[in-house]
């Protein structure tokens, strides 16, 4: 199947590799931009499937600028390539919800699977509906994934929160794991479902929504820090 990826990167040096691991592992279309503007004009002008972008680019804009002008005017999927993060920076990242990260200096291995997995993800999602209902007292009640933070397990059904409401569904927490893991929520324990995106902290072995504590069980403990990206 044939795949296009844009590589936007301020580095020739690593824009050259990056694109020499994509050719590797069968990427038939890549374009390289160097700065923003040259960047913006690809998206507005050619299709991708994928981009890859350096988070601090030089000039007056990054990255994650791009990534907000793709989320408002596009529907294309990228990762963020970076070094580092300062805290200010993070937060702004996390913010536009990319499929993935991958941390300079990057390996082969790195950049396939991060590049492989969010094809993966990007497949599921074309499959996947944008949307839920819910049973509620009222009827059946549409909720979007970005919405839901984390689901708790009870025996055969299980509770959906939100950030203002909860939800009781009469299915088992394998169930809608499936349904909801093309979204970027992970299992942490047993008993409990997570977004991903809408953690607030993690310590001392729990994820935090707001101030709600979830705990990471032993056994998922070690796979899922290894999808935290740390600086």
């Amino acid at each position: 199947m044939e795949r296009s990826v844009l590589i936007v990167e301020d580095e020739p040096l690593i824009a050259d590799d990056l694109l020499y691991h994509l050719e590797d592992i069968g990427i038939s279309t890549i374009e390289v931009a160097l700065k923003y503007e040259e960047a913006l004009e690809k998206i507005q002008n050619t299709q991708f499937d994928l981009a890859l972008l350096d988070v601090n680019l030089s000039g007056n804009r990054d990255g994650i600028d791009l990534a907000n002008f793709i989320k408002r005017q596009q529907s294309l999927p990228f990762i963020f390539i970076t070094s580092y993060y300062d805290q200010d920076t993070l937060n702004r990242a996390k913010e536009t919800d990319p499929l993935a990260y991958i941390l300079k200096p990057f390996d082969k291995r790195e950049v396939t699977v991060g590049v492989e997995m969010a094809f993966h993800k990007i497949a599921l999602l074309k499959q996947a509906p944008s949307r839920f209902y819910v049973r509620d007292k009222d009827g059946l009640l549409p909720v979007t994934p970005d919405e839901i933070l984390y689901v708790e397990a009870f025996d055969n059904y299980a509770k959906v929160f939100t950030e203002t409401n909860s939800h009781i569904i009469s299915h088992t927490l394998k169930s809608i794991e499936d349904k909801l893991t093309p979204f970027g929520f992970d299992r942490v324990h047993k008993s409990y479902l997570i977004n991903t995106s809408k953690i607030s902290r993690i310590n001392d072995g729990y994820v935090f929504f707001n101030e709600t504590p979830i705990p990471i069980g032993r056994a998922y403990k070690n796979i899922f820090m290894s999808k935290i990206a740390l600086l």
